[in-house]
């Protein structure tokens, strides 16, 4: 098989597989043993995760929500700036402390709330469902993840002791 030309986009698979083996061998990577109970992907959640990046976006959403209540609504300017920013503050704070459990029935409030801005926008009733059912899927499908990766791990930990 011939090398690429060093021009082409593609690589081939046997320059690949070099590269890798480079990596594994260099002292610089830290590669962990699936036994190793510090391995991180042990502790990985895809449930934070998931419920980080909707947390994150519905940040955004919600700070693009205080022009609109500014010019749509009677309500006054700090008022609106309190809801708007308040709400989408709210948000990026719960999406760093996922790492703890009550940060989740929080966010659940926070959920409660957002769709409760509907009463000054109406729109917002539609929007805050949209965002509470990108929550509760996350939040209820990384719960699912999690107990099944920790059964995958308990497994694993079991057939490697039994020989």
């Amino acid at each position: 098989m011939t090398e690429p030309h060093p021009e082409s986009p593609r690589e081939s698979r046997r320059e690949r597989a070099r590269r890798r083996r480079e990596a594994i061998a260099d002292p610089e990577v830290v590669v962990y043993d699936p036994d190793d109970p510090e391995n991180p992907e042990r502790h990985k959640s895809p449930r934070r995760g998931m419920c980080a990046a909707v947390l994150f976006l519905e940040a955004i959403a919600l700070g693009l929500v205080t022009p609109v209540l500014i010019q749509l609504t009677d309500v006054g300017v700090t008022t609106a700036v309190v809801i708007g920013v308040g709400l989408s503050v709210a948000c990026l704070l719960l999406s760093g402390l996922l790492r703890k459990e009550w940060a989740y029935t929080a966010s659940w409030v926070l959920q409660v709330l957002v769709v409760a801005t509907g009463f000054l926008v109406p729109a917002m009733f539609f929007l805050g469902a949209v965002f509470a059912a990108l929550w509760a899927g996350a939040d209820l499908l990384g719960r699912k993840i999690d107990r099944e990766r920790t059964a995958a791990w308990a497994a694993y930990d079991a057939s490697r002791a039994d020989g």
